[in-house]
């Protein structure tokens, strides 16, 4: 089981305070909590992306750093 957070580097504190051995067990139970914290790491996740996606498109960097967030979202996938 690995008792490490959720995501440490998430702006949302339910990634950073619960684990991913306490989600899976929530989730494999049927809890709803388990979808709550899914779905409000998920939301935070995309919040966080559109605003940095912006902010780079108005500093007129953005195939670039597509390009690498792309890369880095499919090595932790």
């Amino acid at each position: 089981h690995d008792f490490s957070p959720i995501d440490p580097q998430s702006p949302s504190p339910l990634s950073r305070t619960h684990s991913k051995a306490y989600l899976r067990h929530l989730v494999h139970s049927g809890e709803w909590l388990g979808a709550m914290i899914a779905s409000v790491h998920n939301l935070a996740f995309f919040l966080w992306l559109v605003k940095e996606a912006r902010r780079h498109i108005l500093e007129g960097d953005f195939a670039v750093w597509k390009k690498d967030m792309v890369e880095r979202v499919q090595r932790r996938l």
